[in-house]
């Protein structure tokens, strides 16, 4: 089972776990930058990297971590930036975004729209690992 779980893992599947939550079993999976909602406000969840760099970047997000929250020389807490409250928040490179991300088998949860058709900024990241999720 491990041996399949790391192949769907490399190959940009959802990683499930005790944890999992009812949003991920209702979402939408995304495997590619060119797969499109099945409809407006859907949500989507995805653990591809060049999906959801493209989905923050249409936004003008960049990748960041709030700051004090580093976990041996990793960071920690993990966000996007979208310009809004940036003191709170300290910028980091999309290498370290995702090191962090796929060391902790994390799922992207998000929309691209909303329910009325505007652009949404809405996502979570979900630890499927998690013991109280």
């Amino acid at each position: 089972m491990a041996g399949k779980q790391e192949k769907q893992e490399k190959e940009g599947g959802i990683r499930t776990g005790k944890g999992s939550s009812d949003s991920l079993k209702y979402s939408q999976e995304i495997t590619s930058p060119d797969e499109e909602p099945e409809r407006e406000g859907r949500s989507l969840v995805t653990t591809n990297h060049d999906v959801i760099r493209q989905w923050a970047e249409e936004r003008n997000g960049v990748p960041a971590t709030v700051p004090g929250t580093e976990h041996g020389g990793r960071p920690g807490v993990l966000r996007i930036d979208f310009g809004g409250d940036s003191d709170s928040l300290e910028k980091i490179s999309w290498d370290d975004w995702f090191g962090t991300f796929d060391e902790r088998r994390l799922n992207f949860i998000y929309q691209e729209q909303r329910s009325d058709g505007r652009q949404s900024t809405f996502f979570r990241l979900e630890n499927p690992d998690r013991e109280d999720g």
